[in-house]
């Protein structure tokens, strides 16, 4: 028997767990390839998760409503299996299952364990195994919309926990009235009917100020090949690609009038994500200024032909695709590396960031085969693609498959970034705030004369171990060329 595994998938760079809040399919049941196999929902997003081929679900190996870390089996499919049919027993029939029948043996191993989940057995044999009601059974057990009440993200309940907050008292706006992150803020923010006070943490708790001759610098990280042990007491644990980086706490003098509170699940998983990516790249940035006037006057144009069709026009598609344009005639930016070799990626995937939760927080759904699309096709599936985002609405395939990313710090009023790059890619494109100044032009004459114009300045930041300054420098003159000269064909 062939069996594949179906892993706990990672919905977004920053994301490290997931809950499984329901199965599709039971054990036995055949599946498809790419056909729905279960629920899961993060800090960030909701999604159907795919079978990742055809076959026959054999085991289940989490549970509804468990959280695992990404890449955890919760599954296995059997692909060269059918349907089984449990025999009809020969001898007397069996004393009927208690109404809550015992739990069966399908518990995940803690990570890391050497201990192997017990296998669900099929065939002839289940019949003889009490086995829990599977998804979709009724009864004792609640139902579905019930159990996805309660069953919301650690995050939730641990901010549910610190405010004295019964879960099943807020208000849901998720799948089934799922609590989110913002149902709970809001609901503690307007003093819920039930919300008890954060409970205070007794003085003796905050460490006393130390004085800064005794402040240590952080620990270095320990050599890849290296099997960390345990963390000593009084230290943050940070796994970077391969090793660790142990940092010393209690090293911040902490005052009167500070305050102190642990990072966000999400923060701490952001934080890791960033140093791997500071560790694996060797980060250059390069910056170009942009003339916008050409941009400006064609959108301004385009505005109402494209609102007549639905469509928001921003600034956004025509930066889109002079990016495509250069990743079209400079591939070394549309690649990533795989140990020694580079892998030059055949389409075009654009990771637009977006902003959410206030700016609190960032995601990046993927804008696929833009290539392939119009202006008009570009403005209307990153409208549609910032939505869901804003709404957690999102697909487990929308934020996959990333090529090159852009984010936009303009938004904000920032004049330009020097973002870190989204492995593993090599490059990524922040876009600084579109602003009139003043600038020296030639006139008609060939003169030189002081003018206004509308300007942007664009920073780049690549991988040096595969982009070099000169092909960066290429690259964004490319963008620069092509925005300051949109051709109208292109709109």
């Amino acid at each position: 028997m062939s069996k594949v595994d179906v892993i706990m998938p990672q919905m977004g760079e920053s994301i490290a767990e997931g809950t499984l809040t329901r199965w599709l399919k039971n054990v036995g049941d055949a599946v498809e390839r790419d056909e729905d196999l279960f629920e899961i929902s993060t800090d960030k997003v909701d999604a159907d998760i795919p079978s990742p081929a055809a076959g026959v679900l054999a085991e289940v190996l989490v549970q509804d409503g468990e959280t695992v870390e990404i890449d955890t089996v919760v599954a296995r499919i059997e692909t060269d299996a059918t349907v089984a049919t449990p025999a009809a027993p020969s001898g007397p029939p069996a004393d009927p299952p208690a109404a809550d029948p015992p739990t069966d043996a399908r518990a995940v191993a803690p990570a890391g364990s050497p201990a192997a989940p017990a296998t669900v057995p099929t065939g002839p044999q289940a019949a003889a195994t009490p086995v829990s009601p599977g998804p979709g059974v009724d009864g004792s057990r609640a139902s579905r919309d019930e159990r996805l009440r309660t069953r919301s993200t650690p995050l939730v309940r641990k901010i549910a926990a610190e405010h004295g907050v019964d879960i099943r008292e807020v208000p849901g706006t998720g799948t089934s009235g799922r609590v989110t992150r913002d149902d709970i803020l809001a609901f503690i923010a307007t003093g819920g009917p039930e919300a008890a006070p954060a409970p205070v943490a007794a003085p003796a708790a905050v460490p006393p100020p130390v004085p800064a001759s005794d402040v240590k610098a952080p620990e270095p990280a320990l050599p890849d090949t290296a099997a960390p042990g345990p963390a000593a007491p009084g230290t943050l644990r940070i796994p970077i690609h391969g090793a660790t980086l142990d940092v010393r706490l209690g090293s911040v003098p902490i005052r009167e009038r500070d305050r102190v509170e642990e990072m966000s699940r999400v923060r701490l998983r952001t934080m890791e994500h960033m140093l791997m990516s500071k560790r694996v790249s060797a980060h250059v940035t390069s910056v170009i200024e942009v003339d916008f006037e050409r941009i400006v006057q064609l959108r301004r144009s385009l505005k109402s032909r494209f609102a007549d069709q639905g469509v928001k026009l921003t600034y956004g598609p025509f930066i889109y695709r002079a990016v495509i344009e250069a990743l079209g005639e400079y591939p070394i930016l549309n690649s990533s590396v795989d140990g020694s070799r580079i892998v030059y990626h055949g389409n075009i995937n654009l990771g637009i960031a977006v902003a959410i939760n206030d700016g609190r927080e960032l995601i990046v759904p993927v804008l696929k085969d833009a290539d392939q699309l119009s202006l008009l096709g570009l403005a209307q599936r990153s409208n549609e693609l910032a939505e869901k985002a804003r709404g957690r609405a999102l697909d487990f395939d929308d934020i996959q498959g990333g090529t090159f990313t852009i984010t936009n710090v303009g938004v904000f009023g920032n004049l330009f970034g020097t973002p870190i790059i989204n492995q593993p890619q090599v490059a990524i494109l922040g876009t600084g705030v579109i602003e009139k100044r003043p600038v020296v032009v030639q006139d008609g004459l060939g003169n030189d004369v002081i003018a206004i114009r509308n300007r942007a300045y664009f920073g780049l930041s690549y991988d040096h171990r595969v982009v070099d300054g000169a092909m960066a420098a290429f690259f964004l003159n490319r963008v620069q060329e092509y925005l300051e000269g949109f051709p109208d064909d292109s709109a």
